[in-house]
């Protein structure tokens, strides 16, 4: 690749997440790595920032 694509670092799950196409006009807004990372915003609200990666609840039951 010709450049290093800029970064930042989600609050919730602590990931650091590259910059993507979609988010050309709106990066500096962009906060979360995912989808399922801002809808589990509140975790990181409650319990501060990410200080290390952290899994995130996925809702989904484990099959046995």
């Amino acid at each position: 690749m010709p450049g290093e694509l800029p970064s930042k670092t989600c609050p919730v799950c602590g990931r650091e997440f590259n910059w993507r196409r979609k988010w050309a006009k709106d990066w500096e807004n962009v906060r979360y790595c995912s989808e399922r990372c801002r809808r589990n915003r509140r975790l990181a609200e409650t319990e501060g920032a990410a200080e290390t990666p952290r899994a995130v609840p996925s809702g989904r039951k484990r099959r046995r």
